[in-house]
């Protein structure tokens, strides 16, 4: 049966090759990975998302998506891609949750990847694009790259074990390592080419463990080792961001030194900092420098059997012959003995091979060869929009059109990655109290961020605490620079439940306060003496009010009681 995709269309997007050296195990680690992540995404937001974009939030969802839809019309479905349209009160915020926690779960099951992986995009596109100041993230921004490619990586059918009859494309497994790629390497160019002095004299990592947005107890130690420590780490940081991740060209050998020495260096992020989700995709797309032929080792002997199978095939021609032979057979037909049931590799000599391809009618080969160049059109897109990105970023001269990457940005499928080019040299927080009687203050205690002197920093990445991660972004500017934080304010006024329970507990449970005042403090790591003496972790000084301190009058009415002194109150 004829094809109409071209033989380069087949060999880009179509079924990836059997044989060695493989990649069925990397695939369904990363695809099981990716599940993992997808659930602690829309688990911590299930206790938030009501707080942050409820009618009574911080940030209210149809609120804004009424302003979106004011300014744009009815191109507010392209670049405002959101199923909250339909509706955005508190029980779709949580439908939008439970959907998605129920789909990752049947992801990582193995139960209809493809489906659950559509599912999960569509729901956390769905938040990210109505939360506003409490998305995009980068690590938003990875995932949702991630998430995409792999509806096109995943195999089909309802339990498709391996997927070994449908081995990996080659299009979506480059762009995986591709994106790879691109999170370090341009991360490596905004750190040493970016303008922070800090990286090039390696004092950057000096206070780096104190001053991350939430740190963890392992960070403090890590703090106490004396100033060579931390300019080693920065100069490795620097090497492995520029040089080392350049060994994902070369053979199986270096990529599989550099899938352990990138993996250590994630490994030693995630225990010293808690950065959500974000180090948790980077460590799981390393998963793609190793192929079958090294994984199959350490897979229980039962469940071997059909990626052996795979292996056992007559390996692929390499691929600089297949993509010439691709060339000069771009409108030639699939001939019955031209490929293999995979549709990659190269049959044994005198071998015939018919595939289901082959057997299909006139009707089912344009549906087919109709989808494999979409996919092609697709995956080709979002290659030229990474790209695109990365060259701005090492090359920002270079006279690329712009057009392709600003159409497909409301999807966040393509982003740029500059992961601490600037650092942060001091640590304020920002806390909420309320009062009564306008002399005693009683702080809300936070879940996760420094307040308790005494409590040691935890390690609960991958969840995100969105509310306090903001928090921490809101302390390096000011109030009015951060509308949310004068309105968590007018909540815990009117005690908002919803509100109130994105902190650890109420202190006015029974009655709301009658004042409610935003201060700043400086944050500092104790030294090992102090610990020893006071069981503190932290020290901290107080720096005066944030934001203006709110209080009702005889009427009801909001009114401000005190402005913040760095702050000239209008005439």
């Amino acid at each position: 049966m004829k094809s109409f995709a071209p033989g380069m269309v087949r060999w880009w997007a179509g079924p990836g090759p059997a044989g060695p050296p493989g990649h069925l195990v990397s695939r369904w680690l990363f695809l099981r990975a990716l599940g993992v992540i997808y659930l602690s995404a829309f688990y911590s937001l299930l206790f938030q998302i009501r707080g942050m974009l409820g009618p009574e939030g911080l940030l209210p969802a149809a609120s804004y998506l009424q302003e979106v839809a004011k300014a744009i019309g009815s191109a507010r479905y392209w670049y405002a891609p959101t199923l909250l349209w339909l509706a955005s009160g508190d029980h779709a915020l949580l439908a939008l949750c439970w959907v998605g926690i129920v789909a990752s779960v049947l992801l990582i099951l193995n139960f209809w990847p493809r489906a659950m992986l559509a599912v999960c995009f569509v729901c956390f596109l769905s938040f990210v694009t109505a939360a506003q100041d409490f998305s995009g993230y980068q690590s938003d921004g990875m995932l949702l790259c991630a998430g995409f490619i792999c509806l096109f990586l995943a195999p089909g059918g309802w339990r498709p074990s391996w997927g070994e009859h449908k081995p990996a494309p080659r299009a979506p497994l480059f762009l995986l390592q591709f994106l790879w790629f691109t999170i370090y390497f341009e991360s490596g160019i905004a750190k040493y080419f970016g303008g922070d002095p800090s990286w090039r004299d390696l004092s950057a990592m000096n206070e780096y463990y104190q001053n991350g947005p939430l740190p963890t107890w392992i960070g403090w130690y890590a703090h106490q080792l004396p100033v060579w420590f931390h300019e080693s780490t920065a100069l490795v940081t620097i090497g492995a961001e520029l040089l080392v991740v350049w060994l994902v060209l070369l053979p199986r050998g270096a990529r599989i030194l550099c899938f352990f020495f990138m993996t250590s260096l994630q490994i030693a992020i995630i225990l010293s900092a808690n950065y959500a989700f974000l180090n948790y995709i980077v460590l799981a797309l390393g998963i793609f420098l190793l192929d079958d032929q090294f994984l199959i080792r350490m897979a229980p002997k039962r469940w071997r059997r059909g990626v052996e199978e795979n292996l056992q095939q007559p390996a692929p021609v390499s691929w600089r012959k297949r993509l010439l032979s691709s060339f000069a057979a771009a409108h030639e037909p699939l001939s019955m003995t031209g490929s293999t049931a995979a549709g990659g590799g190269t049959p044994a000599t005198g071998t015939n091979v018919t595939t289901e391809s082959d057997r299909q009618s006139l009707p089912g080969a344009l549906v087919s060869s109709s989808l494999l160049w979409l996919q092609t059109l697709l995956l080709a897109w979002v290659f030229y929009a990474m790209a695109f990105l990365l060259f701005q970023q090492a090359s920002p001269g270079l006279p690329l059109p712009a057009k392709p990457v600003t159409i497909l940005e409301p999807f966040r499928i393509a982003n740029s990655y500059g992961l601490f080019g600037r650092m942060t040299w001091a640590r304020y927080e920002i806390e909420f109290q309320g009062s009564n009687d306008g002399t005693n203050w009683v702080a809300y205690p936070f879940c996760y961020k420094p307040q308790d002197l005494r409590e040691a920093p935890g390690i609960y990445a991958p969840y995100q605490p969105r509310f306090e991660w903001n928090l921490w972004f809101a302390s390096l500017g000011t109030w009015r620079e951060n509308p949310f934080v004068l309105r968590t304010e007018q909540q815990l006024l009117s005690n908002n439940s919803d509100v109130a329970a994105l902190f650890r507990s109420n202190p006015f449970a029974s009655a709301p306060p009658k004042q409610i005042r935003v201060v700043l403090w400086q944050y500092w790591f104790t030294d090992r003496a102090t610990k020893r003496a006071t069981g503190q972790w932290w020290r901290r000084e107080f720096r005066g009010l944030y934001a203006p301190t709110l209080a009702r009058d005889a009427d009801g009415k909001i009114i401000v009681a005190e402005w913040p002194q760095t702050f000239i109150p209008p005439p």
